[in-house]
């Protein structure tokens, strides 16, 4: 398994496919990379030499933003977001929908699952 910026990439996959592994790289990305790197993006990742990953990594470190820099970049946005306290820093914080979507129904995925609360009783049990 070649080893780009800390990650293991799959072996038994295209040079092109393997790349997107990688956090922040896309496959639009990986195309440009192999283009830039002189790598055939059809070869198995497992065939490539030593010098083609080299040449892969150091591109990625001088032209891309991508993994653990890219990470703590996006982390710092969010945290941006909450310190100044606008709309959606407040969304980030009550771990709400931040793209406008509407949270009466669906928004499962940032709510969590359901919290079922005691509803109102029936008529007949009022009498």
């Amino acid at each position: 398994m070649p080893r780009l910026l800390g990650v293991d990439i799959p072996s038994d996959r295209p040079t092109v496919i393997s790349l997107t592994y990688l956090y922040g790289v896309g496959p639009k990305v990986a195309r440009e990379l192999c283009h830039k790197a002189g790598v055939d993006p059809h070869a198995r990742a497992r065939d490539l030499a030593e010098d083609e990953v080299a040449r892969i990594a150091a591109l990625l470190d001088k032209d891309y933003v991508v993994e653990g820099q890219l990470r703590r970049q996006v982390a710092q946005n969010i945290a941006r977001l909450r310190d100044i306290g606008c709309y959606r820093g407040i969304r980030h914080r009550r771990g709400l929908p931040v793209r406008g979507q509407r949270t009466r129904t669906n928004a499962r995925t940032r709510k969590g699952p359901k919290k079922t609360v005691a509803g109102k009783k029936g008529v007949k049990d009022l009498k």
